[in-house]
């Protein structure tokens, strides 16, 4: 064989073991990437609720007798003590020694529910001087550097909280007082001391408000304590959520609330104003046995953005349970359990409970880091340690891809 006959030969065996070498060499694992970033970071706790009034007031009759029609309808503004429906005294021809003892038992009673309104509307304004001394020390202190912007924030909202309970009790000592007139105007008549038996009784709103219901619209006969009307004060709306128990613990009085799919344009605030100490089992529409709890949330966004907002209207509630200004994040669909081995392997990382980790990319290949993880939302999961924040991760790690794998961006 010549000479260049076997050069050749050479050069293309040596070609096409290259050209094998190159075959079958192992090709980068394409993969999609998102950066670590540091930003907001917050987990909440979704759930359906519906509004309910803070207080429903239903107005009965005191005394019986012949009830006139009444004209109002459901929807209609009422003044406090406005006339809402008239009564026609019944008097037996002698003195009912029954009905004059019920009727003094209703003004003693009245006359007790007056005291216990007036011992809460003092309760509740010494709450209210207290939580303002605290947030006026808080205020002092925060200057000096002391106080951290978050307790002034929650000694603020304690504050407004205590000034609506100090309206809520003055409101209801209003109402006292006006039960404790009716009865006494009820038991004149039942003595015969106002009147002929055919004096019209007037019976008077107890709030200002607006009619949710009229229970007896016709004209008739109705007897003592009978319901006639109820009235409520929509400025007063609540929202009622049913929590598991396992998340109300997250969701303490005083936690940030958006109301959202609620009928209206944007999101509405509110905050968790009482967690009920009481659970009940509840089963869900799986079949499975759930304990909840009721939490109510007040709404603390104007009146003016959900005055459309009535009684008993579903609305989606979202509880905020952690806030972070800024965090550490990366997708949640980045991070996956490590197993205990490889985490002591490394010596990287190690917490006391579930050890986790993500893939990074340096020098075009995948290293794996463990971390350690704070919390995670729907999307985002909050790295306290492990991470740099210029980090690239893998998102949605394959089989393929392992410590020491060459990768490569995905091209969308």
């Amino acid at each position: 064989m010549k000479r260049r006959t076997r050069i050749y030969a050479a050069v293309t065996a040596l070609l096409l073991a290259a050209l094998l070498a190159w075959a079958f060499a192992p090709r980068p694992v394409e993969v999609e990437l998102a950066p670590a970033r540091v930003g907001p970071f917050e987990t909440t706790i979704a759930e359906d609720g519906k509004t309910r009034l803070r207080e429903r007031y239903v107005v009965s009759a005191p005394l019986a007798g012949r009830l006139s029609r009444i004209t109002l309808t459901e929807g209609d503004e009422v003044q406090a003590d406005a006339v809402v429906a008239t009564l026609t005294p019944v008097l037996p021809p002698m003195l009912d020694e029954r009905s004059l003892r019920e009727q003094t038992s209703r003004v003693e009673a009245a006359r007790a529910n007056v005291a216990r309104a007036a011992v809460r509307t003092d309760r509740a304004r010494i709450a209210l001087a207290q939580a303002r001394n605290e947030l006026q020390r808080s205020d002092q202190l925060a200057a000096q550097g002391f106080v951290a912007p978050t307790l002034l924030t929650d000694q603020r909202l304690a504050v407004q909280a205590a000034q609506r309970e100090v309206e809520a009790a003055i409101q209801e000592h209003h109402v006292a007082e006006h039960d404790l007139e009716q009865a006494r105007a009820a038991l004149l008549v039942t003595r015969g001391e106002a009147g002929a038996a055919g004096r019209v009784f007037e019976v008077r709103a107890p709030i200002s408000g607006q009619v949710l219901r009229v229970d007896q619209t016709s004209e008739a006969t109705v007897p003592v304590g009978a319901p006639l009307i109820e009235l409520g004060d929509l400025g007063q709306m609540e929202v009622v959520t049913e929590l598991l128990t396992t998340d109300a613990l997250s969701a303490p009085p005083g936690s940030a609330v958006r109301i959202e799919n609620w009928g209206g344009p944007g999101t509405l605030e509110g905050r968790v104003r009482r967690v009920e100490p009481a659970a009940f089992t509840k089963v869900s529409a799986l079949g499975v046995e759930e304990q909840r709890v009721r939490v109510l949330i007040d709404i603390t966004s104007p009146r003016s953005q959900w005055r459309g907002l009535g009684d008993g209207f579903r609305v989606g509630v979202r509880i905020v349970t952690m806030s972070l200004d800024k965090a550490l994040t990366v997708p949640v669909s980045a991070v996956f359990p490590l197993p205990a081995a490889s985490g002591d392997a490394e010596g990287n990382g190690a917490t006391t409970g579930d050890r986790y980790a993500v893939f990074v990319v340096e020098d075009g290949r995948a290293r794996l880091r463990p971390v350690q993880i704070g919390a995670r939302n729907g999307s985002r999961a909050w790295v306290r340690g492990g991470l740099d924040a210029s980090a690239q991760v893998i998102v949605y790690p394959s089989a393929a891809v392992a410590d020491g794998v060459r990768v490569q961006a995905r091209k969308v």
